[in-house]
């Protein structure tokens, strides 16, 4: 009897195993998460001036809706226009005027500002983005 309720146990959790559950995360249920900024994160010797600071997330985004966030006034960059999604709506562009020997640091989704969604309405994950200037 014994070794028929391990083989019965044995057999369940196999079939567990190889079977995905309805709560088991998959590409089109997780929220979105960057997956590349330009610049990127932690670089140093970005070239002043016109610019342009891109984040492309794992999936399509919701269009027209962003969060670039605030640290501080001091890094931030001056905006020369609005941001903007590419035609497969995962890269989000803001173009700014990068200062010469300055550090930047933009959060991106920083509660309460959580614009950034996919397009099932899922919040990207938070992410710090910092860079420095030469």
């Amino acid at each position: 009897m014994r070794y028929a309720a391990v083989t019965v146990i044995a057999a369940a959790l196999l079939g567990a195993a190889t079977c995905a559950r309805a709560d088991e995360p998959t590409l089109e249920n997780v929220p979105p998460v960057v997956v590349k900024t330009v610049p990127q994160a932690g670089a140093s010797g970005v070239v002043a001036g016109p610019a342009e600071i891109s984040v492309t997330f794992s999936k399509p985004m919701r269009a027209g809706s962003w969060s670039w966030v605030k640290v501080s006034e001091a890094s931030f960059p001056p905006l020369r226009g609005q941001p903007s999604y590419s035609a497969d709506q995962r890269t989000c562009t803001l173009p700014v005027t990068l200062e010469a020997g300055k550090t930047y640091a933009i959060w991106l989704n920083s509660p309460p500002s959580q614009n950034f969604t996919d397009q099932d309405g899922r919040k990207a994950l938070t992410y710090l983005l910092v860079f420095s200037t030469k």
